[in-house]
């Protein structure tokens, strides 16, 4: 687990535009297996969080058709949470940074971290934005 104090700054560059921080398991299966559609982005300390999987969740966000719900976790900390989401995210393995597009409780779109590595925040918000036109 890391330290609040260095984890709060990279929490806050979701929740400053509206991602909802899930704390809990029984916080993330709630918005998961609501209806409409849910984006899940799994948070991490690692640069490509920073560089990239952040920015990118941010842009697509300000698309004009998104997601119903959006959501965060934090790998590292709430680990019963990030467990719980990742439960879902099967049959994909576990990696963070990591994005998810649920539809009515059904995994519809996933960009793990290999997809994330490397690659300009825009190209991914592009994903994003092309998932949330199709499932939003």
């Amino acid at each position: 687990m890391y330290p609040e104090y260095m984890v709060a700054p990279m929490r806050e560059e979701l929740t400053n535009d509206g991602f909802d921080q899930l704390m809990t398991a029984e916080d993330v299966e709630k918005a998961i297996t609501s209806e409409g559609t849910v984006f899940v982005v799994v948070n991490s300390v690692c640069g490509c969080a920073a560089a990239n999987a952040r920015p990118a969740a941010r842009l697509a966000v300000k698309n004009e058709k998104k997601p119903t719900k959006i959501v965060t976790v934090f790998a590292g900390m709430e680990k019963e949470a990030v467990d719980k989401a990742r439960s879902y995210m099967l049959p994909y393995p576990p990696s963070s940074p990591s994005m998810a597009l649920f539809k009515d409780g059904k995994l519809v779109h996933m960009i793990e971290r290999h997809h994330i590595e490397g690659r300009p925040a825009q190209m991914i918000a592009d994903s994003l934005i092309g998932a949330f036109e199709q499932y939003c």
